[in-house]
C-alpha cells in the first residue's frame, strides 16, 4: 500500500474533522442552551437546571414519557423474543437461501413513511383502534428484524454440535435452548434488545401514523412534534438532551456487546 504524504493526511484530518463538526457541533449546542437560564433558545444567559426541573412539573411529559417507556419495555421484550427465534431457525434452515433473509429484513430496508402507512392500512382492514397496543404491534415489525440480525452475526460462529451433543444425552429442544444454545448467545440477544429498546424509543413516523387520538397514546418523539410547532424553548431542549443521552446510552452498551459478540 503507497503511504499518502503529510499534505493528503492532513487534508483528510480536515475533511473528517469538517464532518464531524457538521454532525455534532448542533446536537453539543442544543445540550448546552439546555442548561440556559434564559428563555431565549439561541442567547446564553448562564447556566441553570430550572428547565430539568420544569419537565418534571409538566403532565404532558410525564404521561408521554410513561408511555414511551411502556411502548419501548414491551415491543422490545416482544422483538426479542420472536427475533431470537426467528434467527435460531433461519440459521438451521439455511437452504432456503437469500429469498427468505429479504423477507426478514425488508423492514429494515423500506422507507418508514411506507410502512406507517402499511401498517395504518393494515390495522384499519382490520378495524383495530389505534392506541398504545398498535404502536406495540407496530414497533415490534420493524425491530424484529434487527434483533434477528444482532443474534445470527453470533449464530454464525455457533457451534451446532454441542446442540446434538445435548440431544444425544437426552435433554428435550427446551432443556437444550435454556442450558446450552441461550448461554452462548445472551450477550447477542442481549444487544439485539437494547438496540431495539433505542429504535423504539426514538422512532416518530410510524408512532405518529399508529397511534390513536389523544395523550393517552402520545410518546415523547409526538410531544416533541407537538411542542415544536409554537417555536424552540430550552424545555424542548432538555426534553431532547434526556431522550438523546438515554438512547446513545442503550446504544453504546449494545454496540459493546456486539464488539464482543463478533469478536468471539
Amino acid at each position: 500500500m503507497t503511504e499518502r504524504s503529510p499534505a493528503t493526511r492532513r487534508t483528510l484530518w480536515l475533511v473528517l474533522s469538517l464532518v464531524f463538526a457538521f454532525l455534532y457541533i448542533p446536537i453539543a449546542v442544543l445540550v448546552a442552551l439546555s442548561f440556559n437560564q434564559g428563555g431565549l433558545p439561541t442567547v446564553w444567559s448562564g447556566f441553570s437546571l430550572k428547565w430539568y426541573a420544569s419537565l418534571a412539573g409538566n403532565a404532558a411529559i410525564l404521561s408521554a414519557a410513561l408511555n414511551t417507556l411502556i411502548v419501548a419495555l414491551v415491543s422490545t421484550a416482544i422483538a426479542t423474543l420472536l427475533g431470537t427465534l426467528l434467527a435460531i431457525g433461519v440459521e438451521m434452515r439455511r437452504q432456503y437461501g437469500s429469498g427468505l433473509e429479504a423477507l426478514i429484513f425488508a423492514p429494515m430496508i423500506i422507507p418508514d413513511i411506507v410502512l406507517a402507512v402499511a401498517l395504518l392500512s393494515f390495522f384499519s382492514m382490520l378495524d383495530f383502534t389505534l392506541g398504545l397496543h398498535t404502536i406495540i404491534l407496530a414497533h415490534v415489525v420493524f425491530n424484529l428484524a434487527f434483533v434477528c440480525s444482532v443474534v445470527r452475526a453470533r449464530l454464525k460462529s455457533f457451534d451446532w454440535s454441542i446442540v446434538e451433543a445435548s440431544a444425544d444425552l437426552g435433554a428435550s429442544a427446551v432443556t437444550t435452548f435454556r442450558r446450552v444454545t441461550l448461554p452462548v448467545i445472551l450477550p447477542a440477544v442481549v444487544a439485539g434488545a437494547l438496540l431495539a429498546f433505542t429504535l423504539s424509543v426514538d422512532e416518530f413516523i410510524i408512532a405518529f401514523f399508529t397511534a390513536g387520538a389523544g395523550r393517552a397514546s402520545t410518546t415523547l418523539p409526538m410531544q416533541i412534534y407537538s411542542m415544536i410547532r409554537f417555536g424552540i424553548t430550552p424545555e424542548i431542549n432538555a426534553l431532547a438532551t434526556i431522550v438523546m443521552a438515554v438512547s446513545i446510552t442503550a446504544l453504546t452498551l449494545s454496540q459493546r456487546l456486539n464488539r464482543g459478540v463478533i469478536g468471539q
